[in-house]
């Protein structure tokens, strides 16, 4: 048995106000305190900001056996319908499995842009197709220590310290959905990847600018960034460049 998370950050959080609502979605075994600050940088800059907590997550990792792919995709598309009847511009962003979601809702909602940051569409690890396999006689699995996980803000890591191994498989399923249909997507698209991600291939924001039929798209590379960049020294970039893009879009939005 794993103890519950007790930080409050773990917690979904809703920012209202403005013309132009973001959606906010972690990864797989995070929690919203991952995108926290990316939400109350865009809100300083007039933007309403909701970050979702995904079935599963922010409690205790046995919780993530009872939830599929279906179940994190669900929510995500309650959340993102919910905002765009409230809000004259609506954007999705997500870091990691959250920037697949946000892809795969880029496909099927009407947007005003999407920001997937180090969203995988090929990932290091190439043990990932032998999760069913595996996950009967190991259902979880202890994570690599990363030492660059420690230039991160402490207070805003909340997340599970192990993986349920079928979450991989259920991640798999995700990414590949995303990967074939990404010529469906035709709204501006704004990719974030870090040079120190150890998780995601570098090839994979390449993939995405490659496969989907947006006029509009723009890339950052940050430096030395883990994975979870969203909470790294270098989130304030993330900020200025989601302000910068998405404040373009609407003008673009309205030419539409």
């Amino acid at each position: 048995m794993f103890q519950p998370i007790a930080s409050p950050l773990a917690q979904s959080f809703d920012f209202p106000g403005g013309r132009h609502g973001v959606l906010l979605i972690h990864g797989v075994t995070g929690t919203p305190a991952h995108m926290r600050l990316i939400g109350e940088g865009l809100r300083e800059k007039g933007f309403a900001v909701r970050g979702i907590r995904l079935p599963g997550h922010g409690t205790v990792p046995e919780d993530m056996l009872k939830t599929t792919w279906q179940d994190w995709l669900l929510c995500a598309r309650t959340a993102a319908r919910e905002m765009r009847k409230q809000y004259e511009y609506f954007t999705v962003a997500g870091l990691s499995m959250g920037g697949v979601l946000s892809l795969l809702l880029a496909e099927e909602i009407d947007l005003t842009a999407c920001v997937p940051i180090a969203a995988p569409m090929k990932t290091v690890n190439k043990l990932r197709p032998l999760a069913p396999v595996v996950a009967p006689f190991h259902p979880m699995m202890g994570k690599r220590v990363d030492p660059v996980r420690a230039t991160l803000y402490a207070d805003y890591d909340v997340g599970y310290e192990v993986t349920p191994t079928i979450s991989t498989h259920h991640l798999s399923v995700l990414m590949r959905l995303a990967r074939q249909h990404l010529p469906l997507i035709t709204y501006p698209v704004l990719v974030i990847q870090s040079h120190g991600d150890r998780v995601v291939t570098a090839s994979s924001p390449q993939i995405i600018l490659n496969g989907v039929s947006s006029e509009k798209k723009a890339q950052l590379w940050l430096d030395h960034a883990p994975h979870v960049c969203t909470i790294s020294p270098e989130y304030p970039r993330i900020v200025e460049a989601m302000v910068e893009f998405l404040h373009g879009c609407e003008g673009e939005e309205r030419t539409r």
